[in-house]
């Protein structure tokens, strides 16, 4: 189990990054949803040890992050949202270096953790070719490949899906699904079908802080017979803004569709719908409730 504790960080360029983050996160899946700049790479990396709070406590499974950074890092795998490779180095050559990194020493058993964590990303056949040619979806998953090396007990995954494609998204979801089931996986994302997808419980950051926390269902089932859509001219969108809770716009047909919060019908032409995991973030984001 992961507690974060009244985690704050300020820049010195005056950055508030985090504002007294207070998180309790158990084995599976975690989604951390937020757009950019809210903070979630600032918490992802003071939780890679990689940086350090100006205040605050983290443990994992008891133990103190923050006063054995050393030894946490034994427990952790880490996938960041960018990393860099060695060119024309191979797959299987790349992994059982990083095995050493990490303090694989016994040669055979490495050999064999690194063929495992190649199957198990489906990319076995694909061993013997340099990671500096792989797609994006290929160097994502061995990036978990990575991450994995050494049987963490805790895994950071940092914007994983951003510029997959839907099938390589699909086999990404599955692949962290399968690792979830043993470990605490933390997700950052600012993809709100990601976190709806993979993740049983969820929280909401903007602005370094947590706005809203719980477990996806339950936070939409928050918004039940509140949400209602109406399609408008796109020069009608601002009148509506200025006068209503709108949660957000789509383009639909030419037209504008709006999805508002409201107790009761907005107007005429307003239908209710079913409220959505996109509705929730949005009503986050915008502080705004229901009059």
């Amino acid at each position: 189990m992961l507690r974060i504790s009244a985690v704050s960080k300020t820049y010195p360029n005056g950055v508030r990054a985090l504002q007294g983050i207070d998180l309790t996160i158990e084995r599976g899946l975690f989604g951390l949803l937020g757009p950019n700049g809210a903070g979630k790479s600032t918490l992802m990396r003071i939780l890679a040890t990689l940086q350090t709070p100006d205040a605050g406590q983290l443990t994992f499974d008891g133990a103190d992050v923050l006063a054995d950074p050393r030894g946490h890092r034994r427990r952790l795998g880490y996938l960041p949202q960018d990393f860099g490779v060695y060119p024309g180095v191979s797959a299987s050559e790349l992994l059982d270096h990083l095995g050493v990194l990490k303090g694989l020493t016994d040669r055979r058993a490495r050999r064999e953790q690194v063929d495992a964590l190649l199957q198990q990303t489906n990319l076995y056949a694909h061993r013997k070719k340099a990671v500096s040619g792989f797609s994006g979806g290929m160097r994502q998953r061995f990036g978990i490949a990575q991450a994995l090396l050494g049987n963490p007990r805790m895994l950071i995954v940092d914007e994983p899906t951003a510029g997959l494609d839907p099938e390589e998204r699909n086999r990404f979801h599955n692949l962290l699904s399968e690792v979830g089931e043993n470990v605490v996986v933390l997700l950052s994302t600012h993809i709100v079908e990601d976190v709806r997808q993979l993740c049983p419980r969820m929280a909401i950051l903007s602005g370094g802080r947590v706005l809203r926390e719980g477990a996806p269902e339950t936070l939409v089932a928050e918004l039940k017979s509140r949400v209602w859509r109406r399609t408008v001219e796109k020069h009608e969108v601002a009148g509506h803004r200025a006068s209503l809770n709108v949660l957000s716009t789509q383009l639909s047909g030419g037209k504008t569709a709006l999805r508002v919060l409201a107790e009761a019908s907005p107007g005429p032409g307003f239908e209710r719908v079913s409220p959505d995991l996109e509705d929730v973030y949005f009503s986050a984001l915008s502080g705004r409730t229901a009059s």
